[in-house]
């Protein structure tokens, strides 16, 4: 056994499906092990559309997602995916080929030290050089990756180290113990939400991972709460919750601004810092808030808690339960924004207009989406829409990068949603820019077998920044591009393609093309004169309650 076979036995034992990735020559032994494996090689046709079938996997299934480059230019291109993994906090395990450890000290073909660089996107960047190590770093990178909170790590693996001949066997994981809270931050927390008048629940990524979905409805029922979610944490209520008042994180007003004006208490749950700053909604930094999170609150001046409930969430929330009676308390005044909200929302569901709405688009895609079904969006002007106006009923179902937000990762995540999820509905919903960025992988879920639907958001140019100057300067500068044929495009690539037409056309189309058994790709003009028009009446919102 060589080295290289050693890691692949590692990678087994760890329970590793996939690797995603694309042949190199400093990788070769490494292939070669995997050849003769249990995991399943799926060769990309980039290193970042890779790395973002690894992120999503991770960030879908809790368990590290695992993709493989060459060293050089095939490791840069990785890291894109691999810092997205990072920021999102989706466990992630990157392998990379190296030179041999004999010509690191000299100028050498496409050299670069490959664990300094990935040091400032990752958790643990770390290089093989003695083959008996092998087995204790695999380990140790997947515990790491994925411990709260999870993220990237890196191994290198120069090639002489892979051909190395070794001796010994995978290290079996324990399970991770959970961790409990304090009875005294407890104890502080309940007294504090006893005492608030106008509470309001902000929920993120964390209650997601922590699985603490059902526990936080029950706790938000029982003590009449409502709940405002991340990007990052669409699905953790149902939206046809009662107390459900949908996503936070826009840049500019929104209703549920109001909510964080008048509130004398938030209550963050699995929230982290880096899914909306909150700058944002306490930029006085005065409202009380109380941390529920398995790892302690990040420093920041606008979010200095006044009790921070560190150890497993769904546990924290049952304990503060039995502490708290809220019985005879009026309703929190957030809940007045529910009406209109969903007012807002309805309104666009008879619209006609063409180019299409943004909010038209992305109402009718939820109507042909079951409850289980996941759109993975990609990053532009149509996230913002997709974030305020694509509702779910159940976590993990909208998966939006707002981490690190990198373009292009809608494709490679919906490759890898299909693969977790075979039965159920994909949706790719992309704009034109992000398209251009990874439709490369189109032909990759079609060699694969991952049928899904990619819908664009056609408008011929970078709508979000577009969106940014008009605001900022009155005027858009070098955001505007021509496209392909999307329909002549996909269909070269053996895919099915389809035009939008009419408004009319939006929902028969979608339907249409969740029912194929290869990839498809809609084509859908959309009228973003609707971000200036959002921008100026969020500008309007005032607080009347």
């Amino acid at each position: 056994m060589n080295t290289a076979e050693l890691l692949v036995r590692c990678l087994e034992a760890e329970g590793v499906e996939y690797v995603f990735g694309l042949p190199g020559e400093e990788n070769l032994h490494v292939l070669e092990a995997l050849k003769a494996s249990s995991i399943q090689f799926i060769t990309t046709r980039h290193e970042q559309g890779a790395a973002f079938m690894a992120d999503v996997y991770g960030r879908l299934t809790g368990r590290a997602g695992v993709c493989l480059s060459t060293l050089g230019p095939g490791a840069t291109n990785l890291m894109t995916g691999v810092a997205d993994a990072n920021l999102d906090c989706a466990p992630l395990v990157a392998i990379t080929g190296q030179v041999g450890t004999d010509r690191m000290h000299i100028e050498s073909h496409q050299y670069l030290d490959l664990v300094a660089m990935f040091a400032p996107v990752t958790k643990w960047t770390t290089q093989i050089v003695r083959p008996s190590n092998t087995a204790e770093i695999v380990r140790k990178a997947f515990k790491i990756a994925q411990s709260e909170k999870p993220g990237a790590v890196h191994i290198d693996v120069p090639e002489n180290i892979a051909a190395m001949p070794v001796q010994g066997n995978p290290i079996r994981g324990g399970d991770i113990e959970k961790t409990y809270a304090s009875f005294h931050s407890i104890e502080k927390a309940a007294i504090a939400i006893n005492d608030a008048k106008n509470p309001l629940i902000l929920v993120g990524n964390g209650a997601i991972r922590a699985h603490a979905s059902e526990m936080l409805t029950k706790f938000a029922t029982r003590l009449n709460i409502p709940v405002a979610n991340t990007f990052m944490g669409k699905g953790v209520i149902p939206y046809p919750h009662p107390l459900a008042l949908w996503s936070v994180g826009l840049q500019q007003r929104d209703y549920i601004s109001c909510g964080f004006d008048q509130t004398d208490l938030v209550i963050a749950i699995g929230y982290d810092l880096i899914e909306y700053s909150p700058k944002k909604w306490n930029p006085k930094g005065d409202i009380p808030i109380i941390h529920i999170s398995v790892t302690p609150a990040e420093i920041d001046r606008s979010y200095i808690p006044v009790a921070e409930v560190v150890g497993d969430i769904s546990d924290a929330l049952q304990e503060i339960l039995y502490r708290c009676d809220r019985d005879g308390k009026p309703e929190p005044h957030a809940l007045e924004l529910r009406a209109e909200i969903r007012e807002d929302y309805a309104h666009y569901a008879k619209d006609a207009g063409f180019p299409i709405k943004p909010q038209k688009i992305v109402y009718d895609l939820r109507q042909v989406m079951g409850a289980d079904d996941i759109v993975i969006s990609d990053v532009g002007a149509h996230k913002m829409w997709m974030a305020r106006h694509y509702h779910c009923h159940c976590p993990n179902t909208c998966i939006i990068s707002n981490g690190f937000a990198a373009m292009g990762i809608a494709i490679p995540g919906a490759i890898a949603a299909k693969l977790v999820h075979p039965a159920r509905k994909i949706v790719a919903v992309t704009g034109d820019g992000g398209f251009m960025m990874n439709c490369q992988e189109l032909e990759t879920a079609l060699r694969i077998g991952t049928p899904f639907v990619t819908l664009i958001f056609n408008d011929g140019g970078y709508g979000l920044i577009e969106w940014k100057q008009e605001n900022q300067f009155g005027h858009s500068n070098f955001i505007k591009f021509t496209n392909p044929d999307f329909v002549r495009f996909a269909e070269s690539m053996g895919l099915k393609g389809y035009r939008v037409e009419s408004c009319e056309d939006l929902i028969p189309t979608l339907q249409e093309a969740l029912e194929q058994d290869v990839p498809a790709v809609i084509d859908c003009p959309v009228d973003y004169r609707e971000n200036l028009k959002f921008t100026q009446r969020s500008g309007e919102v005032s607080c009347t309650i």
